[in-house]
């Protein structure tokens, strides 16, 4: 058995409740986000304008009868993918991210705590293998690649977020790994099988104890083997897991629509800090603005989501933010639960994260920005802001690894 499977077998994991809960906003005691009568969450800011409206579907059907839509060419060449360079044991002394695709990231971090974060490596993000959005970009590895996975972090139960199969490949492979979820979502790993899942309300904290295990006695779920190659593997990793807010929606199917809730997180371990966003809106964009530019002076009224500026108030800095930048367009739809780069930029200055990596794009078509449109208008973004157009808010290949 190869060092790394060694490593990942001998860590039995502990959840209890934080002793470092950080700060939480006043408000937060009243749940303002949950729904009245205990039925399902809502986001409570003015920011966001419920997109499912009639208004909005005549928009877009007039759209496609006007030949206004825009169908993105996924021809290659579009986004370049390389074989992921793992680590092989769990030392590393700096945060190492890798990008796996879509919202997917891999980070290693300082100490040796190994992270995934909304992992989707199906063909498609679909309920069904046969229907739905193909990828135009493959997966850059398979999950049987991934040599330890201590932790595996949902944002929300969109299909391009949260896979079934992938997620019992997960189990299968990596028996004790831990999986954290948002409010409603524990009954749906449950009855999958997996039964090591905790789900968290937004500003909820966990503290998470990775112990060596006793390579004589084994434990549930564990391999017992000897191998000295992990005698340099830490006797015992920490760390903590932040629930946090964001602006989305949920649903698996048509009939649970916002039963579930949906989070930004927060992940701390070996000093170092990561803020993944998961999938997110910043504002409500009206149809009017269509063809405008709304972040000019005509629209400069438009409310924004106060969230993204308490996480940074009360939990930042952050030493890496995952940031979603795709699936915006159009704009009138898709802005209270999607991102655009400009959005996505004040939301990295929000946070207050040092720096920060692009997410949600260049896998699966979901919307009618050109594949490419993403990283271009980030630039342009940063640029807008005083920012620079490199190493502060940077995409990558799909595959590769940055360090921080």
């Amino acid at each position: 058995m190869s060092s790394a499977s060694t490593a990942a077998a001998f860590y039995a994991s502990t959840i209890s409740a934080s002793q470092m809960t950080g700060a939480i906003p006043e408000d937060t005691e009243v749940n303002a986000h949950h729904a009245k009568g205990g039925k399902g969450y809502i986001n409570p800011w003015p920011s966001f304008v419920d997109p499912v409206r009639w208004a909005n579907f005549q928009a877009v059907i007039m759209r496609k009868v006007r030949g206004q839509g825009n169908s993105p060419k996924t021809t290659p060449p579009t986004v370049p993918i390389r074989k992921p360079n793992f680590l092989p044991t769990r030392e590393t002394s700096t945060l190492r991210a890798t990008w796996l695709g879509h919202a997917c990231y891999y980070v290693e971090f300082p100490g040796g705590l190994r992270v995934l974060f909304d992992p989707v490596f199906t063909h498609r993000c679909s309920p069904f293998s046969w229907l739905g959005p193909a990828r135009y970009t493959p997966a850059p590895c398979e999950i049987s690649d991934i040599p330890i996975i201590d932790i595996v972090v949902i944002s929300h139960n969109h299909y391009d977020h949260l896979s079934h199969p992938t997620i019992l490949q997960i189990q299968e492979k990596h028996p004790n790994v831990q999986f954290f979820a948002p409010l409603g979502n524990k009954k749906w790993f449950t009855a999958s099988g997996v039964h090591n899942a905790t789900e968290l309300d937004w500003w909820e904290t966990k503290d998470l104890k990775l112990s060596k295990m006793d390579a004589s006695k084994g434990s549930a779920g564990s391999t017992v083997v000897n191998d000295s190659s992990t005698d340099k593997d830490a006797a015992e990793i920490t760390a903590t897991i932040g629930c946090l807010p964001c602006q989305h929606m949920t649903a698996r199917t048509p009939f649970d629509r916002m039963s579930t809730l949906w989070a930004s997180w927060s992940v701390e371990s070996g000093g170092k800090k990561v803020w993944f966003g998961g999938d997110t809106g910043y504002r409500s964009v009206p149809v009017e603005s269509e063809g405008k530019d709304d972040y000019g002076e005509e629209y400069a009224h438009l409310p924004h989501c106060p969230a993204f500026k308490q996480i940074g108030d009360l939990r930042g800095p952050f030493d890496l933010g995952l940031i979603p930048i795709g699936a915006y367009q159009p704009r009138f739809f898709m802005s209270p639960m999607h991102a655009n780069p400009f959005d996505s930029v004040n939301i990295f200055n929000d946070t207050k994260c040092k720096k920060a990596m692009g997410i949600h794009w260049g896998t699966w078509v979901l919307t009618e920005e050109d594949v490419l449109e993403p990283p271009r208008l980030l630039k342009e973004a940063l640029k807008k802001k005083g920012l620079a157009e490199t190493g502060v808010f940077d995409v990558c290949d799909i595959g590769d690894s940055r360090e921080f």
